[in-house]
């Protein structure tokens, strides 16, 4: 079973950066796409990034050209590099896994792309302050 342990949150202030790490264990899932998504109390979660197995990203507007995906499969690792933080950033952040098209006798996705998330992690505080 995949689980996927963020690290990295923290308080920063306005205009600050910060790297959040998530690290992917239980078995290799370089062949499925991955995501970062966040939630603020009363809202509806949102997503914030996403990067295929091909490394092809995509930004929510909200976030466009102030953070960055990256993934390194050799370490089972994603990353997101948060850059301007702004006081309306402050959220849980969550690591997502696609594994919708997860062939269990195989262990691989049979398709890359990024479409759902089905594994989540447990998520870690941003608190940005102005």
């Amino acid at each position: 079973q995949v689980q996927l342990v963020e690290s990295g949150g923290g308080s920063v202030q306005a205009g600050g950066s910060l790297k959040l790490s998530c690290l992917v264990t239980g078995y290799s899932i370089d062949s499925c796409g991955m995501g970062w998504y966040r939630q603020v109390p009363g809202k509806e979660r949102e997503m914030v990034s996403s990067i295929s197995s091909d490394g092809t990203t995509n930004y929510g507007d909200s976030v466009k050209d102030r953070f960055t995906i990256s993934r390194d499969k050799p370490k089972d690792m994603m990353y997101l590099h948060m850059s301007s933080l702004e006081t309306e950033d402050t959220a849980v952040y969550y690591c997502t896994v696609d594994q919708s098209s997860w062939n269990s006798r195989l262990s691989y996705c049979r398709d890359g792309s990024y479409t759902r998330p089905t594994v989540w992690g447990k998520g870690t505080q941003v608190t940005v302050s102005s």
